[in-house]
């Protein structure tokens, strides 16, 4: 049901990027529309990213192999890092194509390329809401990078959109000044979107890397463990992502005169509580240290 759902995400997404693609790029070579012909270059790249996301999805939800005994969580979070890459480049595509159009002839605006724009950012925000609760939900990093995606799309829209807009009410008014509200925006947006991607970057990097979940989550764990009354000593107590699921390791002390069997019963019973509490945790490895009266 969870693959289903995330799959099918990522299927609207692709379909619409494809779609929004050419329409941007048809309307922005028949009128001339710089901003919308850089648009729809940008939403070219979004295919990329889309495609990396969803190839990157479809990798993490096989199962534990013998040589990925841990899954194939992190295909997830390598394909959002690729998505983030994508992004910055378009943002300093976008931006470089904004100040370029400072120093040429404003071009004239048409009504038919602000409907455009405007559909597309109606579109993408509607992309991006449904992308991200559906990420959300399933803890899916493939889908929430997607969303972000979809949001940097939102952004550019809505500079194409302000930017002939203002153009055509320069053309009306007799403002020419206006016309290059175009390109102003488009550096604004590039600057928003460099800011998206570097910490959708950095995040994602941080959990390649082995990053510790938060301390409220080590929290929660441990408040867990502590409520197994044979537990006497958590000794050491660590969590990290592993895509869209967490790996729990935990060291525990517990009384040197149990049984193998009663260890054994101690260590089922914390993972069921654990994975129980949070849908999110794929294993809990427990390690039972000896404990002693005197010890303490």
């Amino acid at each position: 049901m969870k693959k289903s759902a995330s799959m099918l995400a990522i299927w609207i997404s692709l379909a619409s990027n494809v779609v929004l693609t050419a329409v941007k790029i048809l309307v922005g070579l028949l009128f001339g529309s710089q901003v919308l012909l850089a648009d729809g270059i940008h939403n070219a790249g979004d295919v990329i990213a889309t495609a990396t996301a969803y190839s990157s999805m479809r990798v993490s939800s096989k199962p534990a192999d013998e040589d990925h005994p841990y899954g194939h969580g992190k295909a997830e979070v390598l394909g959002a890092f690729i998505v983030a890459i994508i992004l910055g480049g378009a943002a300093l595509y976008m931006g470089y194509h904004a100040i370029h159009a400072l120093f040429e002839p404003a071009g004239e605006a048409h009504f038919i390329a602000l409907i455009a724009a405007i559909v597309s950012l109606a579109w993408k925000q509607i992309l991006y809401v449904y992308t991200m609760r559906v990420g959300k939900k399933l803890n899916s990093k493939g889908l929430i990078a997607t969303a972000y995606d979809h949001l940097a799309d939102v952004y550019a829209s809505a500079a194409a959109t302000v930017g002939i807009g203002a153009a055509l009410v320069g053309d009306w008014q007799g403002l020419h000044f206006l016309a290059y509200g175009d390109p102003v925006a488009g550096i604004v947006v590039s600057i928003l979107v460099l800011k998206l991607a570097y910490e959708m970057g950095r995040e994602s990097f941080d959990i390649l890397m082995e990053r510790s979940v938060s301390s409220e989550y080590i929290s929660q764990f441990e408040k867990l463990i502590r409520s197994v009354p044979e537990i006497k000593r958590v000794d050491r107590l660590r969590a990290r992502e592993h895509g869209h699921y967490i790996l729990v390791d935990a060291r525990l002390g517990v009384s040197g005169t149990m049984t193998i069997q009663e260890g054994h019963d101690i260590i089922r019973r914390i993972k069921e509580k654990i994975k129980t509490n949070h849908t999110d945790v794929d294993e809990v490895l427990v390690h039972l240290n000896p404990w002693y009266e005197e010890s303490k």
